[in-house]
């Protein structure tokens, strides 16, 4: 944590100008949230295609250093206005989930693809000095090593996971053509407070976590062995505020935002049960949802087995050191969870 107390510390005695793009969204609102807390210049942008009001009041609506503009990160004209004075970027908007993209591939890449280059345009036309953009775990594919390093990836395995990988070929071409400096965040499974529960593509711990308390079947696709290198949504934070203020030579790379530890889905149902369980105060309530188990179902397509990532590129280039494992983060979670569940 040395260095991201040294680089909040910076902050606070010399404010910067942030855009953050889907700044309704779950990273994204907690992006906006951790600058204001460091008392930064915030401009943040969304569509609400994904993202939520709710999220954007409760990081920042009103603060006199916070403001939001609604449109699209494809049109041009609003991108430029929004760049404007503008000295890093941290771009999170994204049509995110790998069966959405299945379903629509069309729609994923003019978010992922179209927006992003719109994007790098606005900043390049504006002077920004560093963009850092969301990449994903799901580069590295078919390649089936363990842990991930940044620099083997395997074949994409749906139109998501080829977005993103585009993605990183654009930001290097920007730096490389124009000089406009990039950091890309190969994330992992992120979760925490704000994450989206609601709809088709819902991630697994806030959608187990509705069924549970509902009393409903969770559905494990697969096994229960496949794992993820599941990573607090602070983890994050921490490592966008770094990419954003890091040295030049940390830039034109992309890395493994993650804890560095595996969880299998086996595992993470048996977290979440007896986290619930622990936070209930009816008896019986508490002893249903201890002997609930999950159901088998089928592996989804373009989903990934294994998810490892190896964080040492990262802890080199940006100081990065994540301070909530998988436990750590739904003890601080968990109740928000429980709060929001349908």
């Amino acid at each position: 944590m040395a260095r991201y107390d040294d680089v909040r510390t910076a902050l606070h005695q010399n404010p910067r100008t942030w855009l953050v793009t889907g700044a309704a969204g779950f990273i994204g609102s907690h992006l906006v949230e951790t600058l204001l807390d460091l008392s930064q210049r915030v401009v943040g942008v969304d569509n609400f295609a994904t993202g939520s009001r709710q999220n954007v009041a409760e990081a920042g609506a009103g603060h006199g250093l916070f403001t939001f503009h609604e449109g699209d990160i494809t049109d041009a004209a609003f991108m430029a206005r929004a760049c404007a004075g503008v000295d890093v970027v941290l771009h999170q908007a994204a049509l995110g989930s790998v069966p959405r993209s299945i379903a629509d591939p069309q729609a994923t890449h003019r978010a992922n693809v179209d927006g992003f280059v719109t994007t790098l345009i606005a900043a390049r036309d504006a002077g920004v000095k560093r963009v850092v953009y969301a990449s994903s775990s799901s580069v590295y594919g078919d390649d089936a090593t363990l842990p991930k390093v940044e620099q083997r990836v395997g074949k994409p395995l749906s139109p998501y996971a080829a977005t993103k990988a585009i993605d990183e070929v654009y930001a290097g071409v920007f730096q490389h053509t124009y000089g406009l400096s990039s950091v890309g965040l190969r994330y992992f499974n992120v979760f925490g407070p704000r994450q989206d529960k609601d709809g088709p593509y819902a991630a697994v711990i806030p959608t187990w976590v509705s069924r549970l308390l509902a009393g409903e079947a969770c559905t494990i696709n697969g096994d229960g062995d496949t794992s993820r290198d599941f990573c607090f949504v602070g983890n994050a934070v921490q490592a966008n505020i770094l990419a954003g203020v890091a040295p030049d030579d940390a830039a034109g790379r992309a890395y493994n935002v993650a804890f560095g530890a595996r969880t299998t889905l086996s595992s993470l149902f048996g977290l979440l049960r007896d986290g619930l369980a622990a936070l209930e105060t009816d008896a019986a309530k508490q002893q249903a949802l201890r002997t609930m188990k999950p159901v088998p179902g089928p592996f989804r397509p373009g989903d990934v087995r294994h998810s490892l990532a190896d964080i040492s590129l990262a802890r080199q280039y940006l100081g990065y050191e994540p301070t909530h494992d998988i436990a750590a983060g739904l003890n601080e979670a968990l109740a928000w969870y429980a709060a929001h569940a349908r």
